[in-house]
């Protein structure tokens, strides 16, 4: 049966669309033009599948949910381990790695085998791990395995290979490094307390040896208690009992002291001669009270005891705040001598660590630095000098400054862009900063071959846009943008709703279309705007220009309920005229009551910066009390000096150069009667009542409702049962109906039936289904329910096209009634809260047949257990439908229960726009300027133009456009378009070349346009031979002949999955269609033939974050934040895999560890010398045993082999790990060959010394010595 329906959509696929005007994937029956057939079309491809391998190359941005942090004082590397199992090495500017536990535990702590290129890592999983740092892709050496007992500290003496693992029951075991086994030396909790003590002491909290003697171990524990354990012995020196919770424990160099800092605020001072009280007790920020008590403060988390021989010693600690003040932000506190100096923080304290200049514990250690780890950001304070100022930091950390909503990447850049931004964004930066250099300064890192400009756009929640140059691997912030600031603040109304109106991120950007060569820059915001942005290098005085579009599919008037007669829409069938937009300022009634936009732009004269100045606005208005619905597609072109915007309402054409609007028109009125459905418009409902107030006040009701309801639809979603419906049962309804219930209630003892509690669609965080549609006897289709929740990723406001239509076929009268166009439900806000990109954490299932999971109940109960994570509390809380509100915000009517698909599908959005050189017609001989329009249903207009090549003309004759009737047709979404010559190369859209708009001009010599790629079709010579448009739609990607419309290459992308994001991309002089799919498949399809040429299965699960921030790039290269405060650059090109290496920075550099002081003979003598014992001869097989073998599993390591995981099998496979074994050789004897030079130097000087000593005392006596 499944064969034979696949045969079925080949054919229908195949066939004519049998409607007046359109044409389909056949030969089409048309006017015979001039242009070549499709047997004369030969491309040559020079791509292969050996071209193509997927594998990420580096990760940029602050870690999420950090946990952990380590310094290498020698190799200046720092390191920081997050709660999913993640490890960030930060060097120098350019060295950043970043490695995964498999298990994906958290990391609780870190510790570097300091100048050794070695990190161990101790996970929530009671696992010890030990990484590899002297290959650029570290690798996990050794696992230990905890099987009874629980990590919760670690300690590794310097220059030692004993490892101290501290366990929650209390006992302490010591582990070899070399070969991660177990000692059988053990110190357990009953033998390190007194035996009189009753009660456990709690967890190990803390573990160091003592600076004066390596064989004694301080040992911490919770309650309290600290314990001297001397190894040789094995038994305990002294037992310290203090009534407060110890948190941590730091040593004075000289071993002669210790400081702890408690649970109550305090810090103690304790004196090895006299342990019975301590020396000292201090509350550093605890005031006395009247009755002569301290009042109660916060504990202290960590304190670090430091000395200096220049100056007094630093105390610094976090925390200790008094409870009186609880709105203070986390502090840092530095005591240096009598001062206190607070440091307060943005964001909660994680841990702190302070860098010193030897890495020695029993020398003076002089500290120079500390680095504080926040939640959400990385700062180093200099403690150098007296006011600690921070340092600047040099990695992008503050990716996630405001939530990440959508991101663009452009590689192979024109190379004046980056130095033009860079010095633009400099004059912005904050000054202040410390003017020594950044500390972290390890590793070694070069440019490496690749050069070319990389440029990479991220859109935030509070409206800010930010350019990173991302050449070479690297991430640095050059320009930064502020849409906020072309509009007016939000003006507070009754009942504070002006408050909260301004607190729902309504600026949040949400799509950018960025011109490099133009330099002309588009934003999309969320409440419905458009900003166009021309770059300048000097500052301007200047009024920006609005212009207000009334994009409605159909107008509701004020009729009575028994009113029904169908209202077509209304919107003038000549919309591609210049058509002024009612003013809301106007005296009408109707114009004041309901033509306003949901923001004011600046109505008065502003002065602007160098670097992008706003230049137009196009504002959507509210319409009958209801607001405007979101853009979903958006297209520029700076040739034709126009631009277009989409919605699921209609098409809106501009030209910013005469300032006017040309086109506005619904989606229906643009086919004409090219139509392949038969739609017919219904009875509108009554119309509310609406004033400018009511509008606003309703659109911050509306948000207040819909923000929450990401939650409710995944927790509605585990209710399904396990009864798995078959694929052909399931084909057989129509994939959009659903039932419509009264009410939705987070309780599942009210959700009734388990298929009838669903809403009829899962809302997006960043979009919503529009269609509010009931029906009786309406059942679930699981795979394009679950779909809903992703077609709003692509900027859709409708669900994709139903199987009927996938199969190309117009799709008929599904009831007595007939198809009717759905309508939108009630207002819905175009702006919420940052439930953005970055917000996203919801794992989604993209097909009834998941792989993995046994059942469906077992895929869903997955799919509830995954946490959301938020910036902000409020940003997901839990929603709930009151059954007033339901039926409400429904449209009721009455229909039949067999109704097509296509009535939910009827409310067509405009999802993709492409201008560009094209024929308009199947009788066209010449090119002319043309715009591609897409629509959810799968269907492709072309609206051909007429624009004037004369500069003078062009501002002042007007641009003519209308559409053609030509209709194509594909089965799913249309995402992308794309033309090739018939030579296969890329068609790339005519530009304008970037002048600077302020600057001074010679009025004698005017300046023109210069275009490129944009000439009159008289000076084309190879004009008539047509050429190829790809066309890539969620399902199937197809190109067509033009301007004959034939379809030469039909390819069938997935049937269980849909595409999230497609893009033409040119790799390796050639080009490619590469897509990524919502079950986590990235494939690449070669042009013109569509040969899949990659197929991998990249993520198994997707979810929201990842599917609106992926996006590809020329280059083989592709990006996706992969976390909400990291972006992961990805490569599918094996080229740039097999020079990863040479891209990467190098993590270890062989420096000489640093020869410890001198301490002097008196010094030693009578300060006592730092004893030293032989830790193998206590700790080892032969003096101390075995542990038990019950007590932890060790775990051989891949030993290297991770950078070999993702290359192919066969000679490609054997090749790599060829290439990686001979590199790692090479480091080898790099090394060695330095080492050896290191002796034969040290062999030299010793000669030399030796020589003169020698000459010197060769003729002295024995009595002159």
């Amino acid at each position: 049966m499944k064969k034979f329906r696949k045969v079925l959509d080949g054919l229908t696929t195949s066939s004519p669309a049998g409607v007046g005007g359109s044409s389909s994937c056949a030969s089409a029956a048309g006017t015979p033009t001039a242009g070549p057939s499709p047997r004369e079309i030969d491309v040559a491809e020079t791509l292969t599948s050996e071209s193509f391998q997927i594998c990420k190359t580096v990760r940029h941005g602050f870690p999420c949910q950090p946990t952990a942090l380590a310094f290498d004082p020698v190799q200046k590397l720092l390191a920081i381990g997050s709660r999913s199992g993640g490890v960030r090495i930060l060097g120098r500017p350019g060295v950043d790695c970043y490695c995964q536990h498999e298990s994906g535990a958290a990391v609780l702590q870190l510790q570097f085998l300091i100048n050794e290129g070695a990190l161990v890592t101790a996970c929530a999983d009671d696992t010890l791990h030990l990484w590899n740092l002297r290959q650029k892709r570290p690798a996990i050496l050794h696992s230990l395995k905890f099987n009874r007992e629980r990590i919760t500290f670690c300690h590794l003496p310097f220059q030692s290979k004993w490892l101290y693992v501290g366990t929650e029951r209390g006992n302490t075991h010591i582990a070899n490094i070399e070969s991660f086994i177990l000692s059988g030396y053990v110190i357990m909790w009953n033998k390190a307390i007194e035996l009189a003590t009753k009660t456990h002491p709690g967890p190990v909290v803390h573990l160091s040896d003592s600076p004066k003697d390596e064989g004694k171990l301080l040992i911490g524990f919770e309650s309290g208690t600290v314990v001297m354990w001397d190894l040789r012995a094995k038994k305990a020196d002294f037992r310290i009992h203090y009534d407060e919770a110890i948190h941590s424990v730091s040593w004075h160099h000289e071993g002669k002291q210790f400081m702890c800092s408690h649970s109550d605020g305090s810090l103690t001072v304790w004196n090895l001669r006299n342990t019975a009280r301590p020396v000292q007790v201090t509350f550093p920020h605890g005031k006395t009270q009247r009755d002569g008590r301290k009042e109660s403060c916060k504990p202290i988390l960590k304190v670090e005891y430091k000395m200096s021989r220049n100056s007094e010693p630093f105390v610094i600690f976090s925390g200790g705040l008094s409870y009186d003040k609880a709105s203070r932000r986390p502090t840092l506190t530095i005591m240096h001598g009598k001062a206190i100096t607070v440091l307060e923080m943005d964001h909660p304290i994680v841990e702190f660590m302070v860098l010193c200049d030897t890495p020695y514990p029993n020398e003076v250690q002089e500290p120079y630095a500390a680095v504080v780890l926040l939640e959400k950001d990385l700062v180093v304070v200099d403690l150098t000098q007296s006011n600690f100022p921070i340092f600047e930091n040099p990695y992008p950390m503050d990716i996630h400054e405001s939530p990440v909503t959508c991101t663009a990447y452009f590689a192979d850049c024109p190379p004046d862009i980056i130095p033009v931004l860079y010095s633009i964004g400099a004059k912005h930066k904050k000054t202040g900063y410390s003017h020594k250099e950044w500390p972290v300064s390890g590793g070694t890192w070069t440019l490496g071959s690749q050069t070319y400009p990389e440029i990479i756009l991220t859109g935030h929640a509070d409206g800010t846009i930010k350019f990173w140059d991302a050449t070479a691997m690297t991430l640095q912030m050059l320009y930064k943008l502020k849409t906020s600031k072309v509009f007016e603040k939000p003006k507070a109304v009754e009942g504070g709703r002006g408050a909260e109106l301004g607190e729902e991120d309504p600026y949040a950007v949400q799509m950018l279309s960025w011109c490099p060569h133009s330099r002309l820059l588009c934003v999309v915001g969320i409440s419905a705007n458009l900003i166009l942005y021309r770059f300048s290098k000097h500052d301007a005085n200047t009024n920006i220009t609005v212009l207000e579009v009334r994009l409605q599919c159909e107008v509701e008037e004020v009729i009575s309920p028994s009113d029904t007669e169908n209202t077509p829409c209304l919107s003038d069938p000549s919309g591609h005229s210049p058509q002024p937009p009612p003013s809301p300022r106007s005296n009408t009634p109707d114009s004041a009551r309901d033509s306003i936009p949901c923001l004011k732009v600046k109505d008065r004269t502003i002065r602007m910066p160098p670097g992008y100045q706003a230049e137009l606005v196009v504002q959507l208005l509210w319409v009958d009390g209801e607001p405007p619905q979101p853009i979903t597609s958006l297209d520029i072109n700076s040739a034709y000096g126009l631009l277009a915007l989409g919605n699921c309402n209609g098409l809106a054409v501009v030209d910013y150069i005469q300032r006017t609007v040309l086109l506005c028109m619904s989606t229906l009125e643009l086919y004409g009667a090219a139509d392949p459905f038969q739609r017919l418009t219904r009875s509108p409902r009554k119309s509310r009542q609406s004033t400018p107030d009511f509008c606003m006040r309703g659109l911050s009701n509306f948000y207040s409702d819909s923000k929450k309801r990401i939650r409710t639809s995944y927790q509605s979603l585990t209710e399904l049962s396990d009864n798995q419906v078959s694929m052909d049962a399931e084909r057989s309804k129509s994939p959009t109906s659903v039932p419509y219930p009264s009410s939705l209630h987070n309780d599942h003892r009210s959700q009734g039936d388990t298929l009838s509690s669903l809403r009829p669609s899962h809302y997006s965080p960043v979009f919503y289904l529009l269609d509010n549609v009931k029906g009786p006897g309406r059942k679930l289709s699981l795979p394009t329910d679950l779909k809903t929740d992703l077609d709003h990723v692509n900027g859709h406001c409708t669900s994709s096209s139903s199987q009927a239509c996938a199969a190309g076929r117009a799709r008929g009268p599904g009831g007595p009634e007939g198809p009717r166009l759905a309508r939108r439900g009630p207002g819905r806000p175009p702006f919420r809260k940052a439930q953005s990109a970055a917000c996203m954490e919801i794992s989604l299932p993209v097909s009834s047949h998941a792989e993995g999971y046994a059942s469906r109940r077992a895929m869903l109960q997955q799919l509830h257990g995954v946490s959301m994570y938020s910036h902000d509390e409020h940003h997901a809380t839990s929603y709930c439908w009151s059954e007033r509100e339901s039926r409400e915000n429904s449209f009721s009517r009455s229909r039949s229960s067999s109704v097509s698909s296509i009535d939910r599908d009827t409310k067509e959005a405009v999802t993709a726009l492409q201008f560009g050189e094209s024929y308009g017609r199947k009788t066209d001989a010449l090119p002319t300027p043309c715009l591609w329009v897409g629509t959810s249903l799968g269907l492709v207009l072309l609206i051909p133009m007429s624009i004037p090549t004369d500069d003078q003309e062009r501002q002042e004759e007007p641009v003519t456009m209308a559409p053609t009737g030509t209709v194509l047709m594909l089965k799913g979404s249309v995402l992308r378009f794309g033309f090739l010559d018939l030579r296969g190369a890329v068609i790339s859209a005519p530009y304008e070349v970037w002048r600077d708009p302020n600057a001074q001009e010679d009025p004698e010599r005017p300046r023109k346009r210069k275009l490129v790629n944009f000439s009159p079709s008289s000076s084309q010579e190879n004009c008539g031979e047509g050429h190829l448009a790809v066309v890539c739609s969620e399902r199937q990607a197809v190109v067509f002949l033009m301007p004959a419309q034939v379809c030469l290459h039909v390819h069938n992308i997935t049937e269980a999955s849909f595409v999230l994001r497609a893009d033409l991309v040119s790799f390796c002089n050639s080009v490619c269609l590469a897509c990524f799919c919502a079950n986590g498949h990235v494939m690449t399809l070669s042009l013109p033939s569509l040969r899949p040429l990659l197929d991998v299965n990249y993520l198994p699960l997707t979810d929201m974050r990842i599917a609106r921030t992926f996006c590809f790039t020329n280059g083989g290269q592709a990006l996706y934040l992969s976390s909400p405060t990291e972006i992961q650059r990805i490569t599918y090109s094996q080229e740039m895999c097999d020079n990863l290496q040479d891209l990467l920075g190098e993590l270890f550099t062989p420096i000489e560890t640093p020869e410890a002081q001198n301490r002097g003979f008196l010094k030693g003598f009578f300060g006592g010398n730092t004893q030293t014992f032989d830790r193998e001869e206590l700790f080892g097989e032969a003096a101390a045993g075995k542990a038990s073998r019950s007590l932890a599993q060790h775990i051989p390591g891949q030993a290297g082999m991770e950078g070999m995981k993702a290359a192919a099998g066969g000679a490609v496979g054997e090749l790599a790990r060829a290439r990686i074994a001979l590199d790692e050789r090479g480091q080898r004897l790099g090394e060695l060959e330095e080492r050896t030079a290191l002796l034969m130097t040290s062999a030299e000087t010793f000669s030399k010394h030796a020589h003169e000593l020698m000459l010197k005392c060769k003729d002295k006596k024995w009595y002159q010595f």
